[in-house]
């Protein structure tokens, strides 16, 4: 069951939010990304945590939009193309510089483990939605009526695994280089047989220093 306190927003920004990435997303990425807000605000009461529900909807449901063509630069992340755009948004809408830049930072870092969980309340719930609902790390911390109320909402389709496997690889096989040291250079190894991931020690003995 979705309480109140995870709720998404009945709000005029979280309504914008909604329509921009409707209108933006495949169908896919955006029950993905709504099923990431859910998770992610059911985490933040669990913890107990304080959060602004409207900051980590947007992260949220920006945080793949750099997946998509119009909005997929040719040399940055996709993550940081996602969080660009959310930034933007939320500065056209009134939003602080303050609460813009942290949801920058939470799609920025959601492929970064171990980082998130220690910063600012919207940072950790973007990517503990994401956990969740990609990876199931946590996947046995949310109660069977929690799962099913999120899904049935958003449903997760039951090739879910393998198609957002392929949304990942069709959202970065043109820029394969912005995948070194992260884990999205995982999926470019598992589509691409021809594909050489970069490697920091590597990096380091071929430097210009002698």
């Amino acid at each position: 069951m979705i309480t109140t306190d995870a709720a998404i927003p009945d709000s005029a920004l979280a309504r914008k939010i909604t329509e921009f990435v409707r209108d933006r997303e495949t169908e896919l990425l955006f029950n993905h990304s709504s099923r990431v807000y859910h998770f992610g605000a059911l985490s933040g009461v669990h913890r107990g945590l304080t959060f602004d529900r409207e900051l980590l909807y947007a992260g949220a449901m920006f945080h793949d939009l750099g997946l998509m063509p119009a909005h997929a630069s040719a040399n940055e992340r996709f993550e940081v193309d996602g969080a660009h755009a959310a930034r933007d948004f939320l500065r056209e809408h009134g939003i602080s510089e303050e609460d813009a830049s942290t949801v920058w930072t939470a799609i920025a870092l959601h492929t970064t483990p171990g980082v998130p969980v220690h910063m600012h309340p919207v940072v950790a719930l973007v990517t503990a939605g994401v956990e969740m609902d990609v990876l199931g790390l946590t996947y046995k911390e949310y109660s069977e009526a929690e799962r099913s109320s999120v899904v049935t909402a958003f449903p997760r389709p039951s090739d879910f695994k393998e198609e957002i496997i392929q949304a990942f690889y069709e959202g970065i096989k043109h820029k394969p280089d912005t995948t070194f040291g992260n884990v999205k250079a995982d999926v470019i190894a598992d589509k691409d047989p021809h594909f050489h991931r970069g490697n920091f020690c590597s990096v380091i003995r071929g430097s210009a220093w002698r």
